[in-house]
């Protein structure tokens, strides 16, 4: 362990090293310690440990090894602390320190303990809704208030459900672990929602003032890839396509000052067509399995999306017909809203008023802000300018994401 350049300052360094190794951390200590709560303990420790020595010692060669055994050392230091002041059994204990301090950071990848931590929040034995929470928390780190944002529910209620899923997970001793292979199909759609709600908040996070966070959007596709290696299964062929596609975009998503470029106004020409190929090629070798699920309809749809040179030469009339394919698959009032949006852009902004304005009759979209400012781009577009006020207005008091409120705010002042 040498010293290292003082450029950034080491406390920056360790603020990056959280921000891109935390989360690899926990997971490996959970392996190793075999407990949500210990382990999470055992990462602020460690990464208290490294604000005190490394400033002394100099940044370690492998910082992800360094934390994951100081963290285990002192975790079970700890241990043996408090069975010494309590009638704690020291067996358990010792089953920790006999097991190996493994930080061998090149181990195969189908033994990535990111992909067993997802398995172990994803596991049946768990609501639903409670493996997505659990998942969204500790595999990608998120707090309650962003998770309960993204999911339009309070914090003490997302609080709880992870709560009882980590209680559940250790009465039950739900393993952690890559399930066998008979049992991978019946994980899957479970597994897929989660990697693609991980990539989502990558890609437009919910809260905050950044509008994307790479580093989740890319530890999504990285988990999509691990878990197309370990299930070729054609929907998550599609799943990995669709992120793919989306992620072609990024460079083209903002302005240099951070500002959001809608779709149809972005530079394509800064399109990544390596991501684009990669995924346009996966999005034909799902659809030839003829076993489409609603991850490939849409990946379908981003291709079109790719492939077309600008937006007025999209093929909407192709992209309106895969989103009544995936009404059938998989029927839901968002995808109804997106295949309004692609009539409009075919058949002009009154075509699809009517269609938006029935959806929010129906109450299903009320608190959806999206829905408000489709609306509203396309009342503006019609010369109906009272209702687009009115529309722009409603989203941004839903949007909690400060790029998007900006944007809103932008189309408000322009109204005339």
């Amino acid at each position: 362990m040498g010293k290292e350049s003082s450029s950034p300052p080491l406390g920056a360094q360790v603020a990056a090293i959280y921000r891109s190794e935390s989360r690899a951390v926990f997971a490996t200590l959970i392996r190793l310690l075999g407990d949500f709560d210990l382990a999470e303990e055992a990462l602020q420790t460690a990464f208290a440990a490294a604000l005190e020595q490394w400033p002394q010692e100099g940044l370690p060669a492998n910082p992800r090894a360094w934390l994951v055994s100081t963290g285990r050392f002192k975790a079970i230091d700890g241990l043996r602390r408090r069975a010494r002041l309590s009638s704690l059994s020291l067996e358990s204990i010792e089953q920790l320190e006999a097991t190996p301090d493994s930080t061998e950071m090149d181990a195969p990848e189908i033994e990535d303990d990111r992909l067993r931590l997802i398995f172990t929040c994803c596991h049946p034995a768990l609501p639903p809704d409670a493996q997505v929470a659990l998942t969204l928390r500790e595999v990608c780190g998120l707090t309650t208030e962003e998770i309960a944002r993204a999911f339009l529910t309070s914090a003490p209620t997302i609080a709880q459900r992870i709560v009882r899923a980590k209680a559940k997970i250790r009465e039950t001793r739900i393993p952690y672990e890559v399930p066998a292979r008979a049992e991978l199909p019946n994980r899957l759609d479970i597994v897929l929602r989660v990697i693609y709600l991980v990539f989502n908040e990558g890609y437009t996070t919910s809260v905050g003032t950044t509008l994307m966070r790479a580093d989740l959007s890319s530890e999504a596709i990285r988990l999509g890839r691990l878990f197309l290696q370990l299930l070729h299964d054609p929907e998550a062929e599609g799943l990995l396509a669709l992120m793919l596609l989306h992620e072609s975009r990024r460079p083209a998503r903002a302005t240099p000052d951070g500002e959001l470029i809608l779709l149809e106004d972005q530079d394509r020409s800064l399109w990544n067509r390596e991501l684009i190929e990669e995924g346009i090629g996966l999005v034909q070798h799902a659809f030839a399995s003829r076993r489409l699920g609603p991850y490939t309809v849409q990946a379908a749809i981003s291709a079109l999306h790719a492939e077309a040179p600008s937006s007025a030469a999209t093929d909407w009339s192709e992209i309106i017909g895969l989103y009544e394919l995936l009404l059938r698959i998989d029927p839901s009032p968002v995808v109804e809203l997106n295949r309004a949006v692609a009539i409009a852009m075919r058949d002009g902004p009154a075509a699809g008023l009517s269609r938006i304005e029935a959806l929010l009759a129906k109450g299903e979209l009320n608190d959806y802000p999206l829905a408000h400012s489709a609306k509203a781009e396309l009342c503006r577009r019609a010369g109906r300018l009272d209702q687009a006020r009115a529309g722009f207005e409603r989203a941004l008091a839903l949007t909690h994401q400060e790029q998007q409120r900006r944007f809103l705010e932008k189309r408000l002042a322009g109204l005339p």
